[in-house]
């Protein structure tokens, strides 16, 4: 893994993920296996597995969680002054060009992309159509159902 921009919210959300699963979610995981651990014969003891195998989810999203914090670019999106050209970080307001459609889409770190809140991964086909397009510029998508055409109506950069 190289190293991955991800903006200072996005840090931040990653974080607290991070302290919830080491101070709540590992320490109850813990406490369940004790508990299962306790009912006998682990060979066909169904809670004991269920709770083993919860413990390896939430020690390799720790180790995730840890080694993506650990090296990643942080890009505080309120200082960027790029004007309005898209760049890692922006906040774009899309107008489809054959229906009145409009979205608003804020370009993040893979890890960080959620569509239900608008914020597209950098290395989505539509974040990487932006990159580099001004504010009024066209850009052309490959969708599934052929290619899309969306105006950039404004570019923001909101911290």
């Amino acid at each position: 893994m190289s190293i991955a921009p991800l903006t200072t919210q996005g840090a931040q959300r990653l974080r607290e993920e991070l302290e919830n699963l080491k101070s709540v979610k590992r320490p109850a995981v813990i406490n369940a296996i004790a508990e299962a651990r306790a009912h006998g014969d682990l060979k066909e003891n169904a809670e004991y597995h269920a709770a083993r195998e919860q413990q390896g989810f939430i020690e390799g999203r720790i180790q995730e969680l840890e080694y993506v914090l650990s090296h990643c670019q942080l890009i505080d999106v309120a200082t960027l002054n790029a004007g309005d050209r898209v760049v890692f970080g922006a906040t774009v307001e899309l107008g489809a060009s054959e229906s009145d459609e409009e979205v608003t889409y804020q370009i993040v770190g893979d890890l960080e992309s959620d569509i239900k809140q608008g914020k597209i991964s950098i290395s989505s086909p539509i974040a990487r159509a932006m990159i580099g397009k001004h504010q009024g510029d066209t850009i052309t998508i490959e969708a599934p159902g052929g290619q899309r055409e969306y105006d950039i109506l404004t570019v923001r950069y909101i911290g």
